[in-house]
């Protein structure tokens, strides 16, 4: 038995999360794919992929076809999406056959970047593909009104981008998207720990250090970690101590970048909804807005309350997918 089934896809650098409107969330997993070099044969997707990164043999790759929030290798990334609809169909108990789908997109995508991801939906046979700026979905799922004339101002700290908007009536008044997100502060973290300790690190090592003791620019308690990686000068494996004011003094340059982008965004905001900014604050989302004391430091440096979205890793997949039953208004904005 089959029925038109309506999805939203959060298509994201770091995971790809998959929300109806009767189930709710349903798939979440990192976008990470195994392929085998020589067959081009896809492996294993999601966390089983992620589980390989960087141990597997020089046959195997593990690959994260997404950069940016953009689609950056075409074929993987239709490959990854097949899987994760099969994957959905399992989930149901239903066959997903032409569904109606919603994907969000990096509000500063290009056309093209825009149209790939269109197609590479399309080509996993969904019926009717509507894309969404990833800002109005993570406001929506935020459960803030951007359908109301007021000033909804949502910061998403992704994977791969930081977009922040303005959102009123259900469209963006003023909008800053950069490419620095979780990615580029675990780059940052391995980077300090290369120059600093002669030691090389992986991703997967980088994201546990800034997780468990990364910190915004706000004063905390030091904390330490021991940390594995590979010395660069013997070449044998090596444990040190790091301690959060290092991690602190590593992802400083990317957090001022990202409080720029706030800064820059409100600058441009009509001075008619400047007013509700300072009542009603800003609301942070996405994973980077779990970093420790990101709420305080942000709301310390531009002077308006600041919010935790009710559920900061999934906003724009719930957002993605309750804008469904608004899709046609969404086109005309």
């Amino acid at each position: 038995m089959f029925s038109s089934m309506q999805i939203g896809i959060d298509l994201g650098t770091a995971n790809i999360l998959v929300y109806t409107k009767n189930k709710g969330m349903i798939i979440n997993e990192p976008s990470v794919v195994a392929i085998n070099v020589h067959t081009k044969e896809v492996l294993a997707v999601g966390e089983e992929a992620k589980q390989m990164v960087g141990k597997t043999p020089g046959n195997i790759v593990a690959i994260r076809p997404l950069k940016d929030g953009v689609i950056a290798d075409y074929q993987v990334t239709t490959d990854m999406l097949k899987f994760i609809m099969k994957k959905a169909s399992r989930k149901l108990g239903t066959s997903i056959r032409k569904p109606n789908v919603v994907v969000c997109t990096p509000s500063g995508s290009t056309s093209v970047e825009r149209r790939a991801i269109s197609d590479a939906v399309r080509q996993c046979g969904a019926k009717d593909v509507q894309l969404i700026e990833e800002p109005v979905a993570a406001a929506i799922g935020a459960d803030l009104p951007v359908e109301e004339p007021v000033a909804n101002v949502i910061v998403d700290i992704g994977g791969g981008t930081t977009e922040v908007a303005i959102i009123s009536f259900g469209g963006i008044v003023s909008c800053h998207s950069i490419r620095v997100g979780g990615d580029q502060l675990d780059e940052d973290i391995t980077q300090f720990i290369r120059k600093k300790y002669n030691l090389l690190i992986g991703y997967r090592t980088a994201e546990s250090i800034k997780i468990e003791i990364g910190y915004s620019l706000v004063d905390h308690a030091e904390m330490h970690m021991n940390i594995r990686g590979r010395d660069l000068v013997s070449g044998l494996p090596k444990t040190i101590q790091v301690s959060s004011y290092e991690i602190q003094q590593a992802i400083r340059e990317s957090l001022l970048s990202i409080l720029e982008a706030i800064r820059a965004t409100l600058e441009d905001c009509p001075p008619e909804l400047s007013g509700d900014i300072v009542d009603r604050g800003v609301t942070l989302s996405g994973g980077g807005a779990l970093l420790h004391g990101m709420v305080e430091w942000i709301s310390d440096e531009i002077v308006v309350p600041v919010h935790l979205a009710p559920s900061p890793l999934e906003s724009v997949a719930i957002g993605t997918g309750r804008s469904l039953n608004m899709m046609k208004r969404i086109q005309k904005l």
